[in-house]
């Protein structure tokens, strides 16, 4: 498949009273048309921040790495060159609409501001375009909502006026920054609905950023799997939910909760803290969380490798001379 995204040894850093925090270190995935990619790993893994560098939105310092959208390499872009390409080429649907939106513009305004800016239409065929926009993502009466501010919306109302703005332009690639964070699981599940409907009609892509699994199982075509600032594991949902090859990720998976599981079951959880961005060890990452953790993950960091075709994992398990303690451990049963 044709590839609308890539991002190639992305290597980010800021800069605090304590040292530098390396954000994001050597992280690599892509991104087909017409594809669901999700982002997925703990709060702080780096996910929000790789793909809000992508759109040069955060003051970070951009250690190395290359970032190409749509065949051109955008990784140098200046900030005048990227307005042309934020909202028209690439939307976004951040977490939290209440303080992404301007509390004192009108709605209307607030979509129409991007139509004007990046389409050549005057004011009454913008308005005319955000109604229809307001309709597409499901709001009743749009004329009336058009002329309110987010305060009068509810919350998932307000998500739908987020996704409204961001595919105002028709872009080729949306991104979804948790866009079902603090709603309710029937409002989830529509407005999941929605973007997966908008997709289709759109013909755009979807990176889809969360720590909510059910989401993803029910919403992506592949997955990467990201902790401590680097891609672990990426492949297809399938591969990754049914045939997972790092410790990290059998530890997401094995957190959900069961609705089969026994009424006294306990929890799982993955024991301990994530490492310290100031501080990062030469080894895996997560090698002082891991329970299979052999000496050489502490000693240097795993490569990335092809388990199966497209499914790619950083991780010593998958070696040869760890066959024994795959076997100790029984880790084969997931591959």
């Amino acid at each position: 498949m044709e590839e609308l995204l890539q991002v190639k040894d992305l290597s980010i850093s800021f800069h605090t009273y304590n040292g530098e925090v390396q954000a994001v270190r050597n992280a690599s995935f892509d991104l087909h048309r017409k594809e669901v990619l999700a982002i997925v790993g703990e709060s702080g893994s780096g996910k929000s921040v790789t793909m809000q560098t992508v759109l040069k939105l955060t003051p970070c310092e951009l250690k190395s790495g290359q970032i190409i959208f749509d065949g051109k390499d955008i990784t140098h872009y200046t900030d005048k060159q990227m307005q042309e390409i934020r909202g028209s080429q690439i939307g976004i649907i951040f977490q939290d609409a209440m303080t992404s939106l301007n509390p004192t513009m009108k709605i209307g305004r607030q979509i129409t501001e991007s139509i004007l800016r990046h389409q050549k239409v005057n004011k009454a065929e913008a308005k005319e375009k955000a109604l229809e926009l307001l309709v597409q993502v499901g709001i009743n009466n749009p004329e009336k909502r058009y002329h309110q501010y987010i305060h009068n919306l509810s919350g998932g109302m307000r998500q739908r006026v987020m996704i409204a703005i961001a595919l105002a332009c028709k872009p080729k690639l949306l991104i979804a920054d948790e866009p079902t964070t603090a709603l309710d699981v029937t409002i989830q599940a529509q407005i999941m609905d929605l973007l997966a409907k908008l997709k289709e009609e759109v013909g755009c892509s979807i990176v889809l950023i969360t720590h909510d699994l059910g989401v993803v199982a029910a919403n992506a075509d592949r997955i990467a799997v990201m902790y401590a600032g680097q891609v672990v594991e990426s492949g297809t949902a399938d591969q990754i939910f049914y045939h997972c090859a790092h410790p990290y990720t059998r530890g997401l998976l094995e957190s959900i909760p069961r609705l089969n599981a026994a009424h006294d079951a306990r929890l799982t959880y993955i024991g301990g803290t994530p490492p310290d961005a100031l501080n990062p060890s030469p080894g895996c990452a997560f090698s002082a969380r891991c329970k299979y953790a052999m000496r050489i993950c502490r000693q240097q960091a795993p490569e990335k490798r092809e388990v199966q075709p497209g499914h790619f994992c950083s991780c010593f398990l998958m070696d040869d001379e760890a066959e024994d303690t795959r076997k100790k451990t029984g880790w084969e049963v997931s591959l």
